[in-house]
């Protein structure tokens, strides 16, 4: 689909941030948006900022309690009959010295960020299957390319997400069911507001790299592009980017290069 009109777009993690912004510039493209995080409020918020605010549906969703992940996508498909598009950008950020940081952690952090996303994608494919069509979009991260300070766990979970977003991009082309993995770098947004720290409470600080970053907009739109283009994959962001090409051709510069860095 080249257009969004009538599309159905479920996005997690709506209530802030990628998510509230997707929302906005969908609603403005004709699609009908559902939106998902655990803060009703906050959803509320940002659906009244839509195009058309009644078209669109607040549906509460933990990524962290994925028991009831099939109800949630009866309602959505009751309600519209179908979905067109998942956008799994929910997640949590961390930052803490990885020593320092208990296993607990860990395991939040992947049980929210890998397994509620794959689980949330798994409840949803075989709407996608039955309707031999769909998109889904995975939100990775920079950080999903190679592992940096104070990330550990954050950058663990998304280095598991391209592993399984890959091998579904695979799996489900016969279905005619795409997938893009974004990874933005530093946007301007309050993730690292609510990362957990080393003793799983949030970090409550706006980051250096989110201050400075790409307005959310542009990260929005350019992830928009690269959906309507079906990018199996793509990179947002400002020069940080480039880590990633200096990491595959020229690793020893890119180690030389990324030990200076600071962690926020």
């Amino acid at each position: 689909m080249s257009s969004f009109q009538d599309s159905v777009v479920w996005i997690t993690g709506a209530s802030s941030g990628i998510g509230a912004e997707a929302a906005k510039q969908f609603s403005k493209l004709g699609a009908v948006v559902v939106l998902s995080a655990r803060n009703v409020e906050k959803l509320e918020q940002v659906r009244n900022q839509l195009i058309n605010p009644d078209q669109h549906l607040v549906l509460p969703l933990d990524l962290e309690n994925s028991a009831n992940f099939s109800e949630l996508v009866n309602t959505v498909v009751e309600k519209f009959g179908k979905i067109d598009y998942l956008i799994n950008n929910g997640g949590l950020s961390q930052r803490g010295e990885a020593h320092a940081t208990p296993i607990e952690i860990d395991r939040r952090i992947m049980e929210i960020n890998y397994f509620g996303t794959v689980a949330l994608t798994k409840a949803v494919l075989p709407v996608m299957q039955k309707q031999q069509s769909g998109h889904i979009v995975a939100i990775s991260s920079i950080a999903g390319k190679f592992g940096f300070y104070w990330r550990s766990a954050y950058s663990a979970s998304k280095h598991a997400l391209q592993g399984f977003f890959e091998s579904l991009l695979l799996e489900e082309a016969k279905n005619n069911i795409f997938v893009t993995i974004a990874y933005p770098g530093k946007i301007y947004t309050e993730i690292s507001m609510s990362a957990l720290n080393s003793d799983g409470e949030p970090h409550n600080k706006m980051d250096h790299n989110q201050a400075t970053g790409m307005p959310v907009e542009d990260c929005v739109k350019k992830l928009i592009t690269a959906i309507r283009k079906k990018k199996k994959s793509v990179l947002i962001g400002n020069k940080e980017i480039q880590a990633v090409r200096i990491k595959r051709y020229f690793p020893r510069l890119f180690w030389k290069i990324i030990k200076k860095q600071k962690p926020v």
